[in-house]
């Protein structure tokens, strides 16, 4: 883009000059817009619609963004606008630091100036004084290219040593970046190869979130090595998505094989009760119930504490509470359930006692859901172990074995 052609465009030619602008990229937008005289800045806002211009304010740093503020002269309009453009920087900051559960906002830098890179050494200090004099801190300058996209950073030493007529685009050294929404497995790395240096956080769009200093997160981690960092994220060296049919093969047979031996462990605990099933055939038609709902109630509890393993909220040294409360939580939903089903068995079959027996074991196998599905996790994390792979299939053992055990165990008793 020629951006010195299409300044000139806009600027005199006012019938054509939305539709030029919103031609533009979003970034180009706003390389665009710090050139632009106060006159065209006002009729370029008075005409953009508040999404556009939650974008465009998006693109500059926070001074550029103040003082184009000022060119919304409808109070209410303006005061909506920044609602919106804090609310989005707050929850697009908040969802980058996921990766340590005690990452506060203050963590992200928001201190900078985002030049383009054919401003002069002259120009950017006085950019630097203004922000000073604004801010009461020196920013990190940061550089962007014509197209609004950025290229990297100037030290403080270049803009002293240097001529005030020579551009800063001659002295820009690269700066590591990441989008916001990566993977936590990223982040991590990213951070542990980038100490005493700086990461800009970049939105979908490519527009700067803010600076994060990762020697300032690693100390969250209480300077564990590397290693350490990604068992506390929960970013093993796992099966992906795109892994080829034999890793895919490689990470499962043995889990499976297990899973073959763990479901002969189920049969021998029906086979116990081989006697109450052939006097209560009707039993047989339950036992699917049983099972089913324990491991899908296990399954619930093992997708929240993964998730709270690989954010790092959970480990088993503080999993009491939240083993407590998924206990709870499976009682409760046992009773719910456990009345349903035992109402459905009463008038169903016309056997109360039968009913009885369905509820109880009901409100026991949800019991022990919650327990193994959040206690089972922790454990095989704890064990160097991918807790999404290998969990379920001792969750799902323990549900049936437990599960079979009380059903048929209270049938035997009850009915017999």
């Amino acid at each position: 883009m020629n951006i010195e052609h299409v300044v000139r465009d806009i600027t005199n030619h006012a019938k054509k000059r939305m539709h030029v602008f919103r031609t533009l990229s979003v970034p180009e937008q706003a390389a665009l817009f710090t050139r632009l005289t106060p006159h065209t800045k006002k009729t370029i806002f008075d005409n953009l619609t508040e999404d556009e211009l939650v974008s465009l304010l998006d693109q500059l740093d926070m001074i550029d963004a103040e003082s184009a503020l000022a060119f919304i002269s409808d109070h209410d309009r303006r005061e909506q606008i920044i609602l919106r453009v804090r609310m989005e920087l707050r929850e697009k900051a908040e969802f980058f630091l996921r990766f340590h559960p005690k990452a506060a906002i203050s963590l992200l830098n928001f201190n900078y100036l985002l030049l383009p890179s054919d401003t002069t050494i002259g120009k950017a200090a006085d950019a630097i004084e203004e922000h000073h004099r604004e801010v009461g801190k020196l920013p990190e300058i940061l550089v962007h290219d014509t197209n609004g996209e950025l290229i990297g950073e100037v030290p403080f030493p270049a803009l002293v040593r240097e001529s005030n007529s020579k551009m800063i685009k001659h002295f820009v050294i690269p700066i590591k970046s990441i989008t916001y929404q990566a993977e936590i497995q990223e982040i991590v790395d990213l951070l542990n190869k980038s100490k005493h240096s700086k990461l800009a956080v970049l939105d979908r769009d490519g527009s700067i979130i803010g600076i994060i200093y990762p020697d300032d997160a690693l100390a969250l981690f209480d300077g564990e090595p590397a290693a350490s960092l990604y068992d506390f994220a929960g970013v093993d060296d796992v099966e992906r998505s795109f892994d080829s049919i034999s890793a895919k093969v490689r990470h499962r047979y043995k889990w499976l094989i297990i899973n073959l031996g763990t479901a002969f462990l189920a049969a021998t605990v029906v086979g116990l009760f081989e006697e109450t099933l052939t006097q209560f055939v009707i039993l047989a038609m339950y036992m699917p119930i049983v099972a089913g709902m324990g491991g899908n109630a296990a399954t619930q509890t093992l997708a929240v504490v993964v998730r709270g393993i690989a954010v790092g909220e959970i480990s088993l040294k503080n999993s009491l509470p939240a083993i407590y409360k998924e206990v709870g939580a499976g009682f409760i939903n046992g009773v719910i359930n456990g009345v349903i089903v035992a109402l459905v068995a009463t008038f169903w079959n016309g056997n109360p006692m039968l009913g009885l027996v369905l509820g109880i074991a009901m409100i026991i196998n949800l019991v022990i859901a919650g327990f193994f599905g959040a206690l089972i996790p922790l454990v095989m994390k704890s064990l160097g172990k991918d807790p999404a792979t290998s969990a379920t299939i001792f969750i799902t053992t323990a549900t049936d074995v437990f599960g079979f055990f009380a059903f048929l165990g209270l049938a035997t008793m009850v009915l017999m």
